[in-house]
């Protein structure tokens, strides 16, 4: 379905159409709303938000973000994370990409500082993203000092210097929550792989040929984003099925295997045998029911 543009108020000559920051949404409006908000505090604005709905409705009541607004809607089962993405690039005007997970709420630098780093050099872009806990109140998620105090760095990811651009030699550090990159360099790699249905693996497939095609990647300073606490599966057992066969796909195109963190912990959890040098997994049993619910750890700030 083509993008929709809803009306919203002009970006203003100090954004244009230099940056498109894009979100896909299933559920979640609460957090949309305090993303779009987060939009709205921006020292640049944005020339436009595109938002992906994988659902068949938008949510109502949306809030201005202070730039025009694009909808589009991606159907499918499993969870479309990869064609949700493309068709938001596809529907996006800017020359610059900014995607951002729904669970984020953007600092007010975020937009200024991506576009800073695209200014200097090509790349793909690596925000700092810190973990809120649960019971943010309303007066909290629009208090970035608030915000700061109340955010945790994730163990797995370094802490981001809160200026310019910091050269990573893993691009693999790439998670979906925050990220930036040139839309031309989107366009030469072809997006991301549709064939990644349902959770796990897409963004490091991307990562991956994103590097292969030469492109460096680096931290961004002054990029940070906050995600909103949601209860977290530990490990993440009710994506097992799509995790394997995720899993599967990268290493058949990539030579190696991504996603090990959660592999080892269904091997030692009993489910797959599977060694980093394997070809294949094979799985011993599924998880049970019982066991994906005790998975499940409400007060996580981290999967």
């Amino acid at each position: 379905m083509p993008a929709e543009p809803s009306a919203g108020p002009s970006s203003g000559a100090s954004g244009g159409l230099g940056a498109s920051v894009l979100t896909l949404v299933r559920g979640r409006a609460d957090r949309l709303r305090n993303l779009m908000a987060g939009l709205a505090r921006q020292s640049v604005r944005p020339g436009e938000l595109v938002i992906a709905w994988m659902q068949p409705d938008r949510a109502p009541d949306l809030p201005d973000p202070g730039c025009p607004v694009r909808h589009c809607h991606v159907a499918g089962e499993p969870l479309p994370l990869a064609a949700a993405r493309n068709r938001a690039a596809e529907a996006a005007a800017g020359e610059l990409l900014i995607f951002l997970d729904v669970d984020c709420i953007p600092s007010p630098t975020v937009v200024e500082a991506y576009r800073r780093a695209a200014g200097e050099t090509d790349g793909l872009f690596l925000g700092e993203v810190l973990y809120l806990p649960e019971g943010l109140s309303p007066e909290a998620a629009t208090d970035e000092a608030a915000l700061a105090r109340l955010g945790r760095t994730h163990p797995a990811r370094p802490s981001v210097p809160p200026e310019g651009l910091h050269r990573e030699a893993d691009p693999g550090q790439l998670w979906g929550l925050s990220f930036a990159l040139p839309a031309r360099s989107w366009r030469a790699v072809g997006g991301m792989d549709e064939a990644y249905r349902g959770y796990g693996g897409e963004e490091t497939d991307l990562a991956a040929r994103l590097a292969a095609s030469g492109l460096p990647t680096y931290w961004v300073g002054g990029a940070r984003a906050y995600h909103q606490h949601h209860p977290v599966h530990v490990p993440p057992l009710q994506h097992f099925d799509s995790i394997l066969a995720n899993a599967a796909r990268f290493r058949h195109t990539h030579g190696r295997w991504c996603m090990t963190y959660w592999l080892d912990q269904f091997r030692a959890a009993g489910l797959i045998d599977w060694a980093d040098d394997a070809p294949a997994i094979r799985v011993l049993r599924r998880p049970a029911a019982p066991e994906i619910a005790a998975a499940l750890k409400p007060d996580a700030l981290f999967s």
